[in-house]
Parts: structure tokens; sequence; C-alpha cells
């Protein structure tokens, strides 16, 4: 069964496993730990547990904690070294207040620092998998944060909205639930009176990019609307629905669930069909991609159709990249259309560019793969 309502999350047949993100905001004040507000929220997950559904949390607030702690300027963010200190020091709190907080209903806390590596890399990524499974299997609840410790600028989700999605892609969630402190997605700045809030939302098209404001309200936090966009593009390739909604007030799931408050984006099957998305979805959530393939409105016709792509629609190789190595696809006007594994090296791609794949051979000395990138290493977008 899909979900297609806000009360669908509430149920153990339509959604059998949800996960949860929690902004820096709603975890973490002033005067430190948001205790009473993070205890009524654990009780929610309890009944959700107890009705059969299986949680997995995605908890932010580590710098933040941590900042405070060491007394650092801008929250631990005024530069990587002040963040990666922050993150070593509030992780041990973060994770000792979630696990002090389920115990009290019962519950066993388990903590995943995960890199965007972990979830990047096929093998690392399906290690994650497995862990995830047999957590909540023992009937654990996953606790997962970035490893900000250790991530740098340049390797790292960056915001724990996309973390959430690739979290769930990893679980095969039915469902994730950003927490954050807005109501959902507005069609302008919710600022604006004339604002209206979106309850539905089928498809993220660039119209819907649009209507995003890309700064975190809070000054705690990492990520905006935009990234949560990201994220929702990300689940929704998956067939995995999520929910944009408002943390701060009390019983925020009951608000979400009961009262119908929030922005609902749908899964779908996608062009590439549920079935394909294990592998596929992952594809298609890559976030660091090595390089890019431009193609010619032929090729992208016939890659819409079903096709892997040949040499010969291929018009512009841009980037270094290795076989095997993930790659955009872009139209001629410069949309990514498509994510795929590379059946040659950057090098090798741009010697064959327009050229039919019987003459290969003839260009690269030994016996060619027939694609550039084969359709079963291959997800449109």
């Amino acid at each position: 069964m899909l979900i297609t309502c806000l009360a669908d999350l509430a149920d153990k047949t339509t959604c059998p496993r949800l996960v949860i993100k929690v902004g820096s905001s709603l975890l973490v004040g002033k005067d430190g730990p948001r205790r009473a507000w993070i205890e009524a929220l654990i009780a929610e997950i309890a009944a959700a547990r107890t009705r059969g559904q299986d949680i997995i949390v995605v908890s932010s607030g580590a710098i933040a904690l941590g900042a405070a702690t060491l007394k650092l300027d801008k929250g631990g963010r005024g530069s990587l070294a002040d963040a990666q200190a922050a993150a070593a020091v509030g992780q041990i709190a973060l994770s000792g207040l979630w696990a002090e907080l389920l115990a009290k209903h019962g519950l066993t806390a388990a903590q995943l620092l995960l890199t965007l590596d972990d979830l990047e890399d096929r093998r690392r990524y399906l290690n994650a998998t497995a862990t995830l499974t047999r957590l909540l299997d023992a009937g654990a609840v996953p606790v997962v944060n970035e490893n900000d410790s250790v991530a740098t600028q340049e390797i790292r989700f960056g915001d724990n909205d996309r973390l959430a999605a690739r979290v769930a892609q990893a679980a095969r969630a039915s469902a994730v639930l950003l927490l954050s402190d807005v109501d959902g997605l507005y069609d302008r700045n919710p600022a604006d009176p004339a604002a209206k809030l979106l309850p539905l939302v089928k498809g993220v098209t660039a119209e819907i990019h649009a209507m995003a404001d890309s700064g975190s309200a809070s000054g705690l936090g990492s990520g905006g609307m935009t990234s949560k966009l990201q994220a929702a593009e990300i689940a929704e390739r998956a067939g995995i629905a999520l929910v944009i909604a408002n943390g701060t007030h009390e019983a925020p799931m009951a608000r979400v669930m009961q009262a119908g408050i929030g922005t609902l984006f749908l899964p779908h099957p996608g062009k590439n069909g549920r079935k394909a998305a294990a592998r596929k979805a992952w594809l298609g959530g890559r976030l660091r991609l090595k390089g890019a393939l431009v193609i010619d409105a032929g090729a992208a016709k016939a890659l819409d159709g079903g096709s892997s792509l040949l040499a010969m629609g291929v018009s512009q190789v841009e980037g270094e990249f290795l076989r095997g190595d993930a790659v955009a696809i872009r139209d001629g006007a410069g949309v990514v259309i498509a994510h795929g594994l590379a059946e040659y090296d950057a090098g090798e791609c741009a010697a064959l560019i327009g050229k039919h794949s019987r003459d290969h051979a003839d260009l690269l000395g030994y016996a060619p793969r027939s694609a550039i990138v084969h359709r079963d290493q291959l997800v449109l977008l």
C-alpha cells in the first residue's frame, strides 16, 4: 500500500518503517538541550513502536551542544576545525541524551555516525543497510548523525535533510519526516502574508524549487528549504514519501498525522520502475559525481525510451573519471537528466564522441563495450 496522506504515516501497514529527522534548533536551545521537548517526542516515538512501526532517528545537534561546552563562537561553525572539535565533544552528550530518554520507555538506542562516502560507495552503502536492518530486527532505535568530527567541506552531506533521505533509502523505509521550524513548503517566502502552505506535492519540479528559501531560520542548523527539496528528490526516486513539518510544537508527530499539518511529497515509481529502485535509487541519489556527459536531443529521447547511452549521442565530456565512476548526463540545455556509471574513462569517452560502436575497437585498440553508459547502470531523474 502506498502513502497518500499524512495520516498514513501513523499506519503500520502503509508506513512500517519511518525515518524522523530532528533539526538542531529543535534539540538545542540557548541553555542547552531542550529536554522537555525531546521527552515529548520520544513518547511519540515509543507510541509508534508500540503500534508496530520501526523508527530511525536522524539527529542533528552535536555541533551546537559541543560549541556550548567548548564556548566556541558562531555556534561552533566559525571554521571547519571548530565544527569538527565541537562535534567530537557534542556527539557524546547527544547520543547519551537519546540513550537515556529512550531507555525510560524501554527502548535501546544505537548510534551510527556516517560520512558521505559511507553512502556514496556501493559496498559501504550495503554495509550500512545491513547494520540498520539488524538493529531494527533486534528492536533498537538507530540514532544517526553525520560524522562531523572527520567530515570536510569537500566530502560531507552538509545537512541532515539529505542524510535522512539517503538513510531512508539504505533502510528501505516507507517515509521520511523532516521536523524543522516551518509548517512545510509555501508557494512563496512564508514571511509574505499571502503565502500559502502546500499540503501535497507530486514531484519536485523547477517551479517547486523556485519556491524554496535556501536559508536556515534558526542559525543553528546547516539546512534550509532547498536542502529539504533535494532530500525530497532523493526520496521520491526510491518510492519513499517525505514530509516537511513544524517540530516546534509539543507532540509534533501528532500535529502531522492527526491534525494533518505539513507538506507531503508523494513517492512515485519513476521511469525506471520501483522494483529497479534498490540499486538505481542509490545511483540517482548520489551527491558526488566525478564528471558529466553532455548528449544531443536524439540520445536524450533514446534514454527516455529505455536505451543505453551510445557514443554517437555524446557531444561533450567534462571532468576526470574512470570506468565505473558515477557521472551526470546532461542535455544540451544543461539540465541533468540522468546519473550513470561510465563504461569508459574520460579520455576514452572523449575519443569516442560521435562515433559508431563498430568503430570503437579501431579507435581504442581493444575490444570495446557497446555503450558509454549501459541502461542497467543508468537512472533517469
